[in-house]
C-alpha cells in the first residue's frame, strides 16, 4: 500500500504584481512539503464558461476569432468569463451563447468543471450544454470581440481535429465529449 504525502504547499507571503481587466498577477512565496521555501506565480481569473451547442441538424455552433496572444484565428465553442461580481455560472452561459451565436437556448446542462492551466492559473471553466436552441438572438457581442458562426458535423469535426485546425483545450474537450455520446 502507498503512503499517503501531504503535498501542501503553505502560502508564507503574497505580492500583487498586477491588476488588470480580466487577471491579477501575484508572486507567492510558499513553504513546501518538505520545508524548504519556494516561489510561485500566480495568475488569478474570474472563472469562465464555455458552451457544447448543438443543433437540432447535429451541427456543433463554433466560433471562429482572432486571439491575439497565439496570434491567428482559433475555432472554439462559444465561451466567456464571468463578466459581473457574483454573476451565477449558468446565467454566463446563456448570456455568451445569445452574444458570440445567433443562438439562445431555453436551458443548460452542466457537464463538466475544470481548471485551465492549474500550473500558474486558477481560472475554473464551466462547460455547459445548451438544450432548446432557438436561432433568434438578438444580443451583440462586445465592442472588442469579433467572432464568425461556423457549423460543423461530426465528420467535419474529426477531419478538423486531425488536421489540427482544432487545438483550444476547451473546445477539444467539449467536442470529445459530443464524439462519445454516440
Amino acid at each position: 500500500m502507498t503512503e499517503i504525502m501531504n503535498l501542501t504547499e503553505k502560502l508564507t507571503d503574497s505580492k500583487t504584481i498586477f491588476v488588470g481587466n480580466i487577471v491579477t498577477v501575484l508572486i507567492d512565496t510558499v513553504t513546501l512539503p518538505n520545508g524548504q521555501s519556494a516561489t510561485r506565480e500566480v495568475v488569478r481569473h474570474p472563472g469562465a464558461v464555455c458552451i457544447l451547442a448543438v443543433t437540432p441538424e447535429d451541427q456543433v455552433i463554433l466560433v471562429n476569432q482572432y486571439r491575439h496572444p497565439c496570434g491567428k484565428e482559433i475555432l472554439e465553442i462559444p465561451a466567456g468569463k464571468l463578466d459581473v461580481q457574483g454573476e451565477q455560472p449558468e446565467q454566463c452561459a446563456f448570456r455568451e451563447l445569445s452574444e458570440e451565436t445567433p443562438y439562445t437556448a431555453r436551458g443548460m446542462e452542466l457537464i463538466q468543471g475544470f481548471y485551465t492551466a492549474p500550473g500558474f492559473c486558477d481560472e475554473y471553466m464551466y462547460l455547459y450544454r445548451a438544450q432548446g436552441l432557438d436561432k433568434n438572438s438578438t444580443a451583440q457581442t462586445d465592442e472588442d470581440e469579433f467572432v464568425q458562426t461556423v457549423m460543423l458535423s461530426r465528420d467535419e469535426v474529426k477531419q478538423a481535429i486531425r488536421e489540427q485546425r482544432i487545438v483550444d483545450a476547451k473546445t477539444l474537450i467539449a467536442l470529445q465529449h459530443w464524439l462519445l455520446e454516440d
